[in-house]
């Protein structure tokens, strides 16, 4: 008989890195990048964000 707190450990993971912040975050938890379409987290989203760090970095003037 099996002790109740022997359950298998689930190795998958549903995380990804935002391309904004590197904040690692559930992948149904954020939006693509609008230029790209990487990941980019929720609270990114939230605070405005839209494009991950490499496409802003090309948007600004030189």
């Amino acid at each position: 008989m099996m002790a109740m707190n022997s359950r298998p450990q689930i190795s998958e993971r549903d995380a990804m890195i935002c391309r904004a912040c590197g904040r690692e975050e559930r992948a149904s938890e954020g939006y693509p990048c609008d230029s790209c379409g990487t990941f980019v987290c929720l609270i990114c989203t939230i605070r405005g964000v839209t494009r991950c760090r490499e496409c802003s970095a090309k948007l600004k003037p030189a």
